[in-house]
């Protein structure tokens, strides 16, 4: 192909929440020849990872890529197949779900996705509520749940690590940049390089604790003593911002009295800490200004709302909230919707007698139903709704770039799950574990094919990922699928209400895009667009709580018989009976990231398998040697009320702490046999559970702090 053919198209990769800038050069076939990364991006500053140059357009082109509808022929798992094409799938989808309403209602409809981080999320909820179900899963119980969920409730506006580019100092918590955030892991050393102080805590040795001027190693689950002591430090010292105090939190000296339990002295006993660190990290903090940085580390865990919780009243009552160097609230242009402001828009909602309905939201109203985050529902409740027929039956379920089979815990209770269904559809870029078990599998376009506009809060812009290219084969977009659909439902009367208005992509963004002046064209030339916005402008970017103001003391939870204030929450192991702890005497920490691997994605790809090609499992030399256990060797993990072992590859340093094991999550093998994949055998998950404790507002189970037990197994076959 003539060089001379090759134009370069300004975009934002989209496979994970960084939002990095891009520039992909295209041929004159439609197909991107390279990724590169954008040093214009306002969001990402030229900083880029591997999964965006090298994953996403392997993924789009390689050979295992779902290129047309596929219709099982044989028994669901069988592997066997015919091709149809897209009149027959729609045809057929919209036939099922349409008997499945007639039989039970249309709650009995489920769909299935990672969240409304993406444009997927909302037209799936907004799909699923045109047929008259209120009922959508997402994975944010399993990630990131607990920490938007407690910024909601206490109204702070903010994700973390906003402006650590004229921080100060720098608070991190279970977060390691330098595998989730590129932008942020560069910003983080040049903050260093100027002379920024950094804190650390996490348990695991990361890139950002080498870094650190001051490393807090707390035992797993116990960071929100720190945060209390921290809070108790600003209170007793008289660091906190009396006049953002006075004017906008709620509930300061009913948090100065709960925190006043946390010296330093209880918070090291409580986390193992040494008392003079946890004192250092709290100067540091209130010198200020600084930035709360946080990860998964602290979040879906039983115990993930009250921590996140302590750290957002840190915030707030320091003064660090929307200030220069702090954590700066979420920024918009006037007239622009988000993908989570459709969720909520009254225009495109139930009534709410039915969103009453929505699984889970009688439990945990703050996460499922009306008044929940992304009004999405409990996903385990769901599973048991698919099992049991309680508290009624779900028997169809429309899952969309979503590989639940793996990402789910308690892998063999969700594969039973699924193949109880009376239909399951699974859209999907290659054959997984959750695809396997279809009856129908559609092929997806991936973020080479489609067109998004997103609102970026974490640096204030409109991002903008272009199509560069034609889709493969006959991949259709998620709104193109439901649009489909939905003129088949209609025609079957098993239409609700009509909530999914756009008939095309550039429809729907436009609408986002709205009156707020941003202009398509602009975004298109430059893949983003600036806008103006002022900091500390509490009387127009108003607290969205019932108090109006910073809730330190929640009048949410109080009205649900929830404690009100942040506390220490013990985490799971401490609350663990004694026998319990005797047969499982390790720790299982779950969730750490590779740079190679999104969660579930890319385990197919030759190159990122020789990057990280076995599952690792972290062991400290201690507990390697108390075990038996050898750097390297296979070894069989389980824990506490979990299903099964799993086999995992040990990597024997003292990254982690002695006695505790620490993995990350979605691994399955795409060369081995179907329909799991390998799924049961070195997926984490497959160990877990996904009942017992739960945290009380999000439902969250815990992915961490879990009594775990290793010994040594056989080499994996």
């Amino acid at each position: 192909m003539d060089a001379t053919a090759h134009r370069v198209v300004p975009s934002t990769c989209w496979e994970c929440s960084a939002y990095c800038g891009s520039l992909v050069t295209v041929d004159a076939a439609g197909k991107a020849v390279k990724v590169a990364p954008n040093p214009a991006s306002p969001v990402s500053r030229g900083a880029f990872c591997v999964k965006g140059i090298r994953a996403l357009p392997e993924m789009t082109y390689q050979p295992a890529r779902l290129t047309h509808p596929l219709r099982r022929v044989g028994a669901r798992g069988s592997g066997r197949w015919e091709r149809v094409g897209w009149d027959a799938a729609l045809d057929e989808m919209a036939e099922n779900l349409a008997a499945v309403r007639a039989r039970h209602g249309g709650p009995a409809l489920v769909g299935a996705v990672s969240g409304a981080a993406f444009s997927r999320g909302p037209v799936m909820a907004l799909l699923m509520r045109s047929l008259g179900s209120p009922n959508w899963m997402i994975n944010q119980d399993l990630c990131g749940g607990c920490r938007a969920v407690s910024d909601r409730i206490t109204g702070t506006a903010i994700t973390g690590g906003e402006d650590v580019a004229n921080a100060a100092c720098l608070l991190l918590v279970g977060r390691n940049p330098a595998a989730a955030d590129p932008p942020q892991w560069m910003e983080m050393k040049r903050a260093k390089e100027r002379g920024c102080k950094v804190v650390v805590i996490d348990p695991f040795r990361t890139q950002a604790a080498e870094l650190a001027d001051l490393w807090l190693r707390p035992r797993p689950g116990t960071d929100a003593a720190i945060a209390l002591a921290m809070i108790r430090h600003l209170v007793v010292a008289g660091a906190w911002d009396r006049g953002f105090v006075a004017r906008h939190c709620h509930g300061f000296d009913a948090l100065a009295e709960r925190a006043a339990r946390y010296t330093p002295e209880t918070a090291a006993a409580i986390t193992g800490v040494p008392a003079s660190d946890i004192a250092r990290a709290s100067e540091l903090y209130a010198a200020g200004p600084s930035c709360f940085v946080s990860g998964h580390g602290i979040d879906a865990a039983s115990n993930g709302v009250q921590t996140f919780r302590a750290f957002h009243a840190l915030v707030a009552i320091s003064g660090n909230l929307d200030r220069v160097g702090g954590n700066r609230r979420a920024k918009r242009p006037p007239g622009f919707r988000t993908w989570m402001d459709l969720l909520h828009d009254p225009r495109f909602r139930l009534p709410e007698e039915v969103e009453r309905r929505t699984i889970g939201a009688d439990r945990y109203p703050l996460w499922a139903g009306p008044l929940g985050w992304q009004t999405a529902c409990h996903n385990s409740s769901v599973l048991e709704a698919m099992l049991t027929g309680e508290p009624y039956p779900v028997r169809a379920l429309y899952a969309s770039g979503v590989n639940i089979a793996v990402m789910y815990p308690d892998t063999r209770r969700t594969l039973a799950a699924l193949r109880s269904l009376d239909f399951l559809c699974v859209a999907a870029h290659t054959m997984t574990p959750t695809a396997a078990v279809a009856d129908l599998v559609l092929p997806k376009t991936t973020g080479l094919e489609e067109e998004e506009v997103a609102l970026t809060p974490k640096v204030p812009c409109v991002t903008y990922t272009a199509a560069v290219g034609p889709p493969q084969g006959e991949a259709r977009s998620d709104l193109d699928i439901a649009v489909g659909l939905l003129d088949r439902m209609r025609a079957l009367g098993a239409v609700e209400a009509e909530l999914l208005p756009w008939r095309s992509r550039e429809e729907f963004n436009r609408f986002l895009i709205g009156a707020s002046g941003i202009s398509m064209e602009a975004l298109r030339r430059d893949g983003f667009a600036r806008f103006p916005y002022e900091l500390g402008d509490f009387e127009n970017q108003v607290f969205a709580t019932p108090t109006g103001k910073v809730e330190l003391h929640s009048t949410q939870l109080e009205k649900l018989g929830l404690d009100p204030l942040p506390d220490y929450v013990a985490p799971l192991d401490r609350q663990a009976a004694p026998s319990v702890r005797e047969a499982y005497p390790l720790l299982l920490q779950t969730g750490i990231r590779e740079r190679t691997y999104h969660h579930s994605r890319f385990r197919e790809q030759a190159w990122a398998r020789k990057v990280s090609p076995d599952p690792k499992v972290h062991v400290h030399p201690d507990t390697a040697a108390a075990h038996g256990l050898r750097d390297g060797a296979w070894v069989a993990v389980e824990a506490a009320g979990g299903s099964g072992a799993v086999r995992l590859r040990a990597a024997v340093s003292d990254r982690t702490q002695p006695g505790v094991l620490t993995t990350g999550v979605g691994w399955w093998l795409p060369e081995r046999p179907g329909p799991e994949f390998g799924a049961l055998d070195v997926n984490v998950n497959a160990a877990l559970s996904y009942t017992g404790r739960m945290d009380p507002v999000t439902g969250s189970v815990d992915t961490g702090a879990i009594p775990c037990r290793v010994r040594l197994v056989a080499e994996a076959q």
